[in-house]
């Protein structure tokens, strides 16, 4: 995980439609960008729905939510069908972005351990360093914690 105060790494990386995004092109804003394993999942998916819906809260407080995994342009496409999604999700099928943040990890499940996407939650001022990182996401909860703790933190 990324250490706050760490300059947050630049990507290019397609979205669900297909339209390339670089973290350099929000500067000026807040971002929050979260980390998830897979599309269309149990956890993954509660937790996109939880973003998408609070949306317009993160956007009150100018802070643009993306979501990044290794799923496909076009499993990001269904997904966002799928739920209704009314954010960005990025496609990082190279895991760029994602080793880049820290977030493939060994992980182990059911006495297997495997190589993964750990879910993580960062928030990147508008200069382009991370102000907030957790690793230790629970998936139904991370939307409504993020908006807490923006509540306190950004006044």
């Amino acid at each position: 995980m990324l250490s706050i105060g760490t300059k947050a790494p630049d990507f290019l990386l397609p979205d669900q439609n297909g339209t390339v995004h670089s973290l350099s092109e929000y500067a000026g804003k807040k971002i929050l960008l979260y980390f998830y394993a897979k599309d269309n999942t149990p956890g993954c998916s509660k937790q996109a729905a939880a973003y998408s819906e609070k949306i317009n809260e993160f956007a009150e407080k100018n802070v643009v939510v993306i979501g990044v995994s290794k799923d496909s342009v076009a499993a990001h496409k269904k997904f966002e069908a799928n739920y209704g999604l009314k954010f960005t999700i990025l496609s990082d099928t190279e895991r760029t972005a994602i080793e880049a943040y820290d977030t493939w990890k060994e992980k182990k499940l059911y006495g297997k351990t495997t190589m993964g996407v750990v879910r993580t939650t960062y928030i990147i001022d508008e200069n382009g360093i991370v102000i907030f990182a957790n690793d230790k996401v629970k998936a139904a909860d991370d939307a409504e914690k993020m908006l807490d703790w923006l509540n306190v933190n950004l006044k």
